[in-house]
């Protein structure tokens, strides 16, 4: 018995320090703020990056933007030893699909494909916007920076890339400039219709947008703070599905929501002077942004963003009124608190693209026990799975056990009735998937 406690204890503490890979915390010192500050610059430089604006022009316009962040990512790809798969993917737009389309345009997004070593199609994304505007959507012509929105996205998207390109992992990584975003999203439709019809098996979806300001509209400064949006539940979900959460749970615990705690747990883990804000909606009230078209169909995606707007330096002409200066401007970004939030998508995208895919069919029962139970598949690549749980009423997932190889366990002396249960799968270096709400009932 000695011996076997022992060896469990041995086999515990293995399993602690495999969690605390040394690599994380390499990956958000690597984060460079002078880069950011460089890329925003050169982006916010091009004048405007609206959807509509030139093509042609090598110094002004979305078509200059998104040549140079080819050329970003291609350099980043010769540096790695071509390990970026860099293209184009566009879909015409045609004029009079909404009314910020006043022409026919191309959307064209720029993507950044890091494959994975075991799971090739299996894919974390991460996506900035190209473009930008003014007061007027549809004023295609006038100066329009975006140096926080979203010249701040795009630039970590490439940062991102920078960093984490010197590494393998088993998951594929893309990394992607969107257009079309303040014209209606269509860079995300075309993304997601993309993945589609090329059977990507996505993990998850980071869309940053807005991550450089620390100083809001209402006077708070928190250079900490930022904001992770997830909606509840997937609007694919089935009527089935709908009526089961009535008797059994899950309002609050659909794939996007899972996606936005997964950040929230990493970030606590190695960056824990953050304060991630886990906030219950799809996006800000009656706004949107370009993960909703992957959540459209089906797919987990969350907004990451700072806490604190102002509301003066986004979608405004650049102009001077009552002593108050408007517009996008490059002087209003705060670096150091962007590339925090770099780090915080690196090392997120490193964990997921690290861990072995998810359970896909996880069973609960114990019905008036005292003992909640629990079920799930063999997954290819876990060493083992863990247990989640928590209180009905807690955004995150606070309790924990590791259980080893096995594909079923009793929490004894948990009542089912009191919480909300998950299961991850581990994999050799500890690296865990994000946690799969129970989708099935044992009787």
């Amino acid at each position: 018995m000695k011996r076997l406690i022992v060896l469990a204890f041995m086999a515990q503490s293995m399993f602690v320090i495999a969690q605390s890979n040394s690599d994380i915390y390499d990956i958000i010192d690597t984060v460079s703020e002078e880069r950011l500050r460089q890329d925003v610059k050169t982006l916010a430089n091009f004048g405007t990056r609206h959807t509509l604006s030139d093509t042609l022009s090598n110094t002004r316009g979305i078509g200059a933007a998104r040549r140079w962040i080819k050329t970003q990512f291609e350099d980043i790809s010769k540096a790695c030893d071509d390990c970026l798969d860099v293209f184009y993917q566009k879909d015409l737009v045609k004029k009079g699909t909404n009314q910020r389309i006043v022409k026919d345009v191309m959307v064209v997004n720029v993507v950044a494909i890091q494959r994975g070593t075991k799971y090739p199609n299996r894919f974390i994304i991460m996506s900035g916007d190209i473009d930008s505007r003014v007061s007027d959507p549809n004023d295609f012509t006038s100066d329009s920076p975006g140096a926080n929105d979203n010249a701040t996205g795009m630039a970590g998207a490439i940062e991102a890339a920078r960093v984490l390109s010197k590494y393998q992992f088993e998951n594929s990584i893309i990394y992607v400039g969107l257009s079309g975003e303040e014209q209606g999203l269509f860079g995300g439709q075309g993304l997601a219709k993309y993945a589609i019809d090329n059977d990507w098996d996505i993990i998850g979806v980071l869309n940053n947008d807005m991550i450089g300001n620390i100083t809001g509209v209402d006077g708070v400064i928190d250079n900490r703070t930022f904001r992770i949006f997830s909606e509840p539940v997937p609007p694919t979900e089935t009527e089935q599905q709908r009526k089961a959460r009535r008797f059994y749970g899950g309002e609050v615990d659909g794939i996007s929501r899972q996606l936005a705690r997964y950040v929230h747990k990493t970030v606590k883990s190695y960056m824990p002077e953050m304060n991630p804000m886990m906030v219950y909606r799809l996006d800000r009230f009656g706004r949107g942004g370009h993960h909703r078209p992957f959540n459209d169909v089906g797919f987990p995606g969350i907004r990451i963003m700072e806490a604190h707007e102002n509301y003066t330096q986004q979608h405004q002409d650049i102009r001077t009124e009552n002593g108050m200066d408007y517009g996008d401007t490059f002087e209003h970004v705060n670096f150091a608190y962007t590339k925090k939030l770099i780090a915080v998508n690196a090392i997120t995208m490193a964990s997921l693209a690290s861990a072995p895919p998810a359970p896909t069919t996880v069973e609960i029962g114990g019905i008036v026990e005292p003992s909640a139970k629990l079920k799930w598949n063999t997954v290819e690549g876990a060493k083992g799975y863990k247990i989640y749980w928590r209180d009905t009423t807690s955004p995150t997932w606070d309790n924990s056990r590791y259980v080893g190889n096995v594909t079923e366990f009793t929490l004894k002396g948990i009542v089912i009735d009191n919480f909300y249960f998950g299961v991850a799968s581990v994999g050799d270096d500890g690296f865990e998937s994000v946690v799969v709400f129970p989708n099935k009932i044992m009787r």
